[in-house]
């Protein structure tokens, strides 16, 4: 449950600690250190049995109350996105590739983890949701080809999108997503919508011209 916002607890110099455990609500918690980082990257790859792999163009996340409120795909400046808006980031791109290539290597069994595997989610990420309608292959797709013992599908995006959550109450917004002829709604069939569930997602294509 360490994610969402949920399972965690940001403390500082002020924080009581034995009231913050108590809030925590937990046996074991994991200490991390806090990270002033620019962007979140994330990079869905696939690996089947045969060891053959495949990757998605690199993402942006964006994060609103520690959770993934809108992914860029394909992230600004990584080769494939006209739409998303120009930044300097090469140290990054030369990382992403960097762990891209080294998530490729460790991902040995496909769908299921394996101890001490440390290269990122072992399922279909939130931020892969965005392939179901700009890629030829979703990751969905690829995940049931990777367990069956099936060639992959193309990773090739044939529109760059912008990829938004659903979350709470905004669910009762949807009739303005489709408003867009552009977006595609996804809703999950989830009946109670308190602040900070996830309710679906909308994702905006931008066709490539």
């Amino acid at each position: 449950m360490g994610y969402d916002g949920k399972g965690q607890l940001m403390i500082g110099p002020e924080t009581d600690s034995k009231q913050a455990w108590a809030t925590l609500g937990a046996e074991l918690a994991i200490l991390e250190a806090y990270v002033d980082y620019r962007c979140e990257i994330s990079v869905v790859v696939i690996r089947t049995e045969s060891g053959a792999i495949a990757n998605y163009p690199p993402v942006e996340n964006q994060h609103l109350n520690h959770i993934l409120d809108t992914t860029i795909a394909p992230a600004p400046d990584f080769g494939r996105s006209r739409h998303a808006g120009r930044s300097d980031r090469p140290a990054y791109r030369r990382e992403a590739r960097r762990r891209r290539r080294a998530g490729g290597r460790d991902v040995r069994d496909p769908g299921r983890p394996h101890p001490g595997q440390r290269a990122g989610a072992r399922r279909p990420h939130n931020s892969g949701h965005w392939t179901i309608d700009a890629c030829y292959a979703s990751q969905f797709e690829q995940l049931v080809r990777a367990i069956c013992g099936l060639p992959l599908g193309s990773t090739d995006n044939h529109a760059d999108a912008i990829m938004k959550n659903i979350i709470g109450p905004d669910v009762e917004r949807w009739r303005d997503f489709l408003a867009d002829p552009m977006t595609k709604l996804h809703l999950y069939g989830k009946r109670d919508a308190p602040v900070g569930r996830k309710m679906g997602h909308a994702t905006r294509l931008l066709p490539r011209r």
